[in-house]
């Protein structure tokens, strides 16, 4: 496969993965699937998302998948240098997805436009259990057997 398509393919996968795990996840709380949209989008673009309906929840969903292809090109990326990514890729998936989580949770969100929220444990490790298993690991596996 050439790079684009294992980065697609890679990125299309944890994409998939994690907003289907998110958004089973917060429709048990009654959270419909456009309003979690809407949520990516708000980061962009602020409170207004809310108010944007099909529109905005679009954006969130380019926004989300966006989001996925880039970490996808960061480790198809990053594997070309260290060896190990390809070699033992449960473990560096498993890592990776932990390290993109952080990342969003810690860094990007809060630098976002999205609305400020109360810091909750048990969501921060739900999404901390679904980041490693469904985008970090998807990511490293599709590059491990695509790549080499």
């Amino acid at each position: 496969m050439s790079t684009p398509e294992v980065i697609s393919m890679a990125g299309l996968l944890s994409g998939v993965l994690d907003l289907t795990a998110t958004s089973t996840l917060v429709r048990t709380h009654g959270v419909q699937f456009e309003r979690l949209l809407q949520t990516i989008a708000s980061g962009a673009l602020g409170p207004p998302a809310y108010q944007g309906g099909k529109k905005t929840a679009a954006a969130g969903f380019f926004f989300h998948f966006f989001i996925a292809f880039t970490a996808a090109a960061v480790y198809y990326l990053a594997s070309r240098k260290m060896m190990v990514l390809l070699n033992y890729p449960v473990l560096s998936g498993l890592l990776y997805g932990a390290a993109v989580h952080l990342l969003m949770s810690r860094a990007v969100v809060p630098l976002s436009a999205v609305p400020k929220r109360e810091f909750s444990a048990k969501a921060f490790l739900t999404q901390l259990v679904i980041h490693m298993c469904l985008v970090g690991l998807p990511i490293s596996l599709t590059v491990s057997y695509f790549a080499r």
